[in-house]
């Protein structure tokens, strides 16, 4: 089965009177590049988030969000009553000792004495929260997991119709070899016979045609391409996704190609071997996002 390194997943849930909102993003990269943004109650978690991340994604860049919304008003500042009073009464003393004139507006003035409308209370995470932030990360993991499987699937079906069609133009190589040698035999044949004076050993000649075009011989690459095009198919059916194994796969499948073209000396199977780059070059560039 495989799986593509794209993905994303977002889950929102409720706990009291706030929102929490958990959203992953990920794309390839050759190793796990995590990168987090974390609401300042849940920091203490980052550990706990970072390792259920990692377990789930494996490998790619991630962008990994939480945080809070809350309702409206249940956020709002508290006013410091008992220091607004303790504000009011030194100001009042003040004034009445040095004669100077009361505040017109006194709600502008105390409210803007120092601590007034500060936060002084440090908000705590509780277990009950913590559990359901948690649910809410493993599930927006099972939908970034979900978008893989679907992303996978494009790439898999892309995968067997390119390795189809490179088996379809090794097979088509075959008519072209037998060609090859009568035109290899033909060419030297006419180049000896155009040089009159020219005495050579038919036997010899022969010999050394064949061991010409012993050199020229691709059964063991079309082998070893056909062998790389079973495994290739067989190793994107396994229970893990093996993005590596299937890249190193089609290095060797480039290996074979070109080792097939360098040997061609003929324009119809070169032609052949053109294409099969260009198909090999879509998994190449395809292969990158499996995870």
């Amino acid at each position: 089965m495989i799986l593509s390194m794209t993905g994303y997943g977002k889950t929102t849930v409720a706990y009291k009177d706030k929102k929490i909102h958990v959203e992953v993003k990920s794309l390839n990269s050759k190793s796990l590049d995590l990168s987090t943004r974390i609401a300042p109650l849940y920091r203490e978690k980052e550990m706990e988030i970072r390792q259920l991340i990692a377990a789930t994604v494996v490998r790619g860049k991630v962008d990994f969000a939480i945080w809070i919304e809350k309702e409206a008003g249940s956020d709002a500042t508290p006013i410091n009553m008992a220091l607004v009073e303790n504000y009011y009464n030194q100001i009042k003393e003040i004034a009445a000792k040095t004669g100077i004139p009361e505040p017109a507006d006194w709600f502008y003035t105390l409210l803007r004495m120092p601590d007034v409308t500060a936060r002084t209370e440090v908000e705590e995470l509780e277990e009950e929260e913590w559990a359901v932030a948690r649910q809410a990360i493993n599930e927006a993991l099972e939908l970034l997991t979900a978008f893989r499987k679907q992303e996978g699937a494009a790439l898999q079906q892309k995968f067997e119709s390119c390795i189809d069609t490179i088996g379809q133009l090794l097979d088509s190589i075959e008519p072209y070899e037998t060609l090859r040698v009568e035109k290899i035999r033909a060419r030297i044949v006419e180049s000896l016979s155009s040089i009159p004076e020219a005495d050579y050993d038919k036997n010899r000649l022969e010999q050394e045609l064949i061991y010409y075009i012993e050199k020229l011989d691709i059964n063991e690459e079309k082998q070893r391409l056909a062998n790389h095009l079973s495994y290739f198919r067989q190793t994107m059916h396994e229970e893990q996704s093996q993005g590596k194994k299937l890249g190193f796969i089609a290095q060797e499948m480039g290996r074979e190609i070109n080792t097939t073209g360098s040997k061609s000396n003929l324009a119809e199977m070169q032609n052949i071997v053109v294409q099969m780059k260009d198909q090999l070059e879509q998994i190449k560039e395809q292969v990158l996002n499996v995870l």
